[in-house]
């Protein structure tokens, strides 16, 4: 044991310094959320009751849903002070956590703010389905020439949880025709559990029902107008304000019993409008977004300007606060996910929350001046994040000095050179590969999205379904560029790769596959994934944070997510078992057999780019043409059905992929195998789509 630890001096060290740095960064970003002890934070679940959903067994006339919620309540709101309240819903792959921004800046200035997790996500329990679907779908905004016998309204069909999100845009509360079928489907809930958020937050003693606002982003916003209608006709507790972060608008006049369309009354809304938004239903199905679009009939429904004659502007108040007649639509020179933490954005729905709770007669907060405190937050649970990755790896290299692992950290063999790739024939070999992995991303994650037959009560996860399809087209891929030529090397009886250049025997193996050492590196990549769900735990239990930057990474499990990692893990660990195989050991350069961080640079950027590129290609194809305002790429290219979800999903995707080569690279060269590396990346990536996304 002395001897243990003698040798794992330098990585215990460095381990305890980084748990060190990732509780300080957690300690001061739950400073912050709690406004430095002004405001108190609570994580806990609510029970509501919705209705029976497709598949549910028995025949009760209500199912009871555990909701997962985040409340931040000022000090200062008491049964004697009431305090005005705001609901949050976050977008589709998201969670409550996602709204921090708006959680924190709005509770510091006084409000009383509830976050919920939506059905489907994060920990509630009632999965997409609570919300419902029909068998139709409209392809331009509603109420805008979307009659039955028209093109635009169209019958859909296929797996269910396709029907679901052919229906994100289609509400609860518009006439029978949108949210009922021939088939006897109907929408149950478009405010994805938010009616019942709302009315348990209108109840809180602290709170002043009198001064109550929806905010939603994406997703969010559909079940913001749904929240909004349901209470509309209240005389009391019906919403103040409800602010759209990249939202779609509808004609107005499309909702049935028990809503009375001439009576429901949204009160005063605001709409974010993101430049660059790669949802084609929040640019109003245009491609681009320009002053044009503000001289739509739709938008002058909106704004009022079609009635008053007033010349459409963006960032401008039209109508009157005091009945509610309040309508601006905000232009942010940002993308879809990013709105929800724009600065700009954040002060114009601050300014227009307090002119429609009354408190101010103008605007009274200044965009560039006004301070936030939410991106510093942002920061240190992103540092802290990174610091928990990289106690992983220093995790790993404790476990190496123990006698039973020393087969796995064998390292390179610095004799064996032959496999080396220079020039141009090491970048024929990555161009290919990259372009392999980018021409089939759009095409291969749309497929599994929607329309791939995967038995869908066992595989769950929407945009895990996305990934799987992927990763599965990559895998039979790269069998074929590894069997093909094995078979005409036979054929020619020329020397094939032995199973150490796959990088996935030891030397003295070389001839057969090493499940020893498969087995053994598989569980070392176990132990330094279950040091960091030890530290998720922990920093949930205390601190009420989970590790990510924006986009939900890193969470603790429930039961029925677990379950789910369980059922994609396999396809992701041959998935990047295949992919370290084909990138590390197949594509090394000189600077991979020397040590030393110099060298360990040399290779890693290589090989960060054969992980990526794809990626990037996909990327610039997708935002070159935008920022040039002609449109999204994908959509010019590919049509409006392969942009959205997975295109918006790229900028969260690709800084992954670059902490995932790091991770590989260094397991690489101190293991000599794949396995390490590329078992540890698989578990966190799974990790990260089945942890907190979108669950039907």
């Amino acid at each position: 044991m002395k001897e243990f630890f003698m040798k794992s001096k330098k990585a215990l060290l460095v381990l305890c310094c980084l748990l060190v740095f990732t509780f300080v960064c957690m300690i001061f970003a739950d400073q912050i959320q709690k406004s430095w002890g002004k405001v108190e934070v609570k994580t806990e679940t609510m029970e509501i009751e919705c209705d029976p959903y497709p598949g549910f067994e028995g025949e009760a006339e209500s199912v009871l849903v555990k909701m997962c919620y985040k409340i931040y309540k000022p000090k200062s709101a008491t049964k004697d002070n009431k305090a005005p309240a705001v609901l949050l819903l976050h977008g589709y792959q998201n969670d409550k956590e996602t709204c921090d921004a708006y959680s924190i800046e709005l509770s510091k200035r006084g409000y009383v703010v509830l976050a919920i997790d939506e059905f489907g996500h994060g920990k509630t329990s009632l999965g997409f389905k609570g919300r419902g679907f029909v068998n139709h779908k409209v392809t331009v905004n509603y109420g805008n020439e979307d009659e039955m016998g028209s093109k635009t309204f169209k019958k859909t069909g296929g797996p269910e949880r396709y029907r679901i999100m052919m229906n994100f845009s289609n509400l609860s509360f518009f006439f029978d025709k949108y949210s009922k079928d021939e088939d006897g489907n109907i929408l149950r809930d478009s405010s994805m559990g938010g009616i019942a958020a709302y009315a348990w937050l209108s109840d809180l003693e602290y709170v002043d029902e009198t001064k109550m606002a929806i905010s939603g982003h994406s997703m969010g916003t559909w079940a913001g107008w749904t929240v909004a209608a349901a209470y509309g006709l209240d005389p009391l507790i019906y919403p103040k304000a409800l602010i759209l972060q990249c939202g779609e608008l509808f004609r107005m006049g499309l909702t049935s019993a028990p809503y009375d369309q001439t009576k429901v009354h949204f009160g005063n809304v605001m709409l974010l409008q993101a430049k660059w938004d790669e949802f084609s239903y929040f640019r109003d199905y245009e491609k681009v977004v320009s002053d044009d679009l503000l001289t739509s009939d739709l938008r002058q429904e909106f704004l009022g300007t079609y009635i008053t004659h007033e010349t459409p502007e963006w960032n401008k108040v039209f109508g009157n606060f005091n009945l509610g007649t309040a309508r601006e639509i905000v232009l942010l020179y940002t993308n879809h996910r990013l709105t929800t933490h724009n600065k700009k954005g954040l002060t114009y729905a601050l300014n227009f929350l307090a002119r429609s709770f009354g408190e101010a007669d103008h605007d009274i907060y200044t965009v560039g001046k006004t301070p936030f405190s939410f991106g510093i937050k942002e920061i240190l649970v992103l540092l802290a994040t990174l610091s928990a990755l990289a106690s992983v790896v220093a995790c790993i290299m404790i476990i190496k000095n123990v006698p039973f692992f020393a087969p796995v950290f064998e390292g390179l063999n610095h004799e064996r050179d032959e496999s080396i790739k220079k020039g141009w024939k090491w970048w024929k070999a990555a161009i290919l590969t990259m372009l392999i992995a980018g021409i089939f991303y759009p095409f291969a994650t749309q497929l599994g999205h929607g329309l791939f037959p995967l038995p869908e009560a066992i595989f769950r996860m929407s945009i895990g379904n996305g990934f799987f399809v992927w990763y599965l087209l990559l895998i039979l891929t790269m069998l074929g560029f590894m069997i093909i030529p094995r078979l005409i090397n036979k054929k020619k009886g020329l020397p094939n790769p032995d199973f150490y250049d796959y990088g996935l025997a030891r030397l003295e193996h070389k001839d057969k596959f090493d499940w020893a050492l498969l087995g053994k590196a598989a569980l070392v990549a176990l132990i330094g994934c279950m040091w960091m769900y030890l530290q998720v735990v922990i920093i949930e239990l205390l601190f009420q944070l989970d590790f990510r930057y924006i986009w939900p990474f890193f969470k603790g499990f429930t039961g029925a997510r677990f379950l789910q990692f369980l059922v994609y893990i396999p396809i992701f660990i041959v998935f990047y078992v295949l992919n370290n195989s084909k990138i590390f050991p197949a594509m090394r350069v000189e600077a991979t057999l020397e040590p030393g961080f110099k060298n360990f640079m040399k290779c890693w950027w290589r090989y960060a780019l054969l992980m990526s590129g794809g990626i990037i290609l996909i990327i610039l194809i997708e935002y070159i043409p935008f920022f040039m305002n002609i449109g999204p790429g994908a959509d010019l290219l590919f049509g409006s059905t392969f942009g959205g979800p997975f295109m918006s999903l790229l900028i969260v995707f690709f800084p992954q992929v670059i902490i995932f080569s790091l991770i590989c690279t260094y397991l690489y060269r101190k293991t000599g195998s794949v396995y390490v590396g590329a078992i540890t990346v698989a578990i966190l990536a799974c990790w990260i789509v089945t942890g907190g996304s979108a669950m039907m």
